[in-house]
C-alpha cells in the first residue's frame, strides 16, 4: 500500500511539474502585421562623412512599399525601391529589395514587440539556424537600430525619424 501512494504522488508530482514547465515555455504570437508599422514615416540614416541615407516608407496593403536614397554632397549615390508583404502562412515578411544593379529577397520578422531579424528567403525552410543579415531593434518610436554583419565586420546603423 506505502508503494503504491508513493507511485502515485510521484506520478501527480511529475504531471504537476511537467504542466508548469509547458506552460513556462508558451509564448503569445506576436501581431506581425502591427508590429511593421513602426516602420511607417519618414527616416534619415547618418551613414558616414558627408554620407546620408533617406528612407521613406509607405503603408500598402497588409505591407509596405519603401525609397532609400544615399546622397553624398547633394549627389544620390545610391536608389533603392522596397516592397514588402505579409505571408500568413509562415507568418513573416517578404521583402524584395532593388536596387540598379540587383534584387535581394529576404525574409523579416519580428522575435519581440522591439526587435526584429531579417534572413535571406532562401534560407526561410531553416529559419530557426539560417544566420541573420540583419537584426534591429526599436529603441523609440522615434529611433531603431539595425547591426549587419558586411565582409566580416560589424557594422551599425542608427535610423532617426524625421518629421
Amino acid at each position: 500500500m506505502k508503494i503504491f501512494c508513493l507511485t502515485i504522488s510521484i506520478a501527480v508530482f511529475l504531471l504537476v511539474l511537467l504542466n508548469g514547465l509547458q506552460a513556462q515555455t508558451t509564448q503569445t504570437k506576436l501581431n506581425q502585421i502591427e508590429l511593421m508599422k513602426q516602420f511607417i514615416g519618414s527616416w534619415k540614416i547618418d551613414l558616414g562623412k558627408d554620407t546620408t541615407g533617406f528612407w521613406e516608407c509607405k503603408p500598402f496593403g497588409t505591407g509596405l512599399e519603401g525609397y532609400l536614397k544615399n546622397v553624398t554632397k547633394g549627389k544620390i549615390l545610391m536608389e533603392v525601391k522596397q516592397l514588402v508583404g505579409y505571408d500568413k502562412k509562415i507568418d513573416k515578411y517578404v521583402n524584395a529589395t532593388l536596387t540598379e544593379k540587383d534584387i535581394k529577397i529576404r525574409a523579416l520578422w519580428f522575435t519581440s514587440n522591439n526587435k526584429y531579424i531579417e534572413v535571406s528567403y532562401s534560407d526561410i525552410a531553416n529559419s530557426d539556424i539560417a544566420s541573420p543579415i540583419l537584426e534591429g531593434e526599436f529603441k523609440s518610436h522615434n529611433e531603431f537600430v539595425e547591426t549587419v554583419i558586411k565582409n566580416g565586420k560589424v557594422i551599425t546603423y542608427d535610423y532617426k525619424r524625421v518629421k
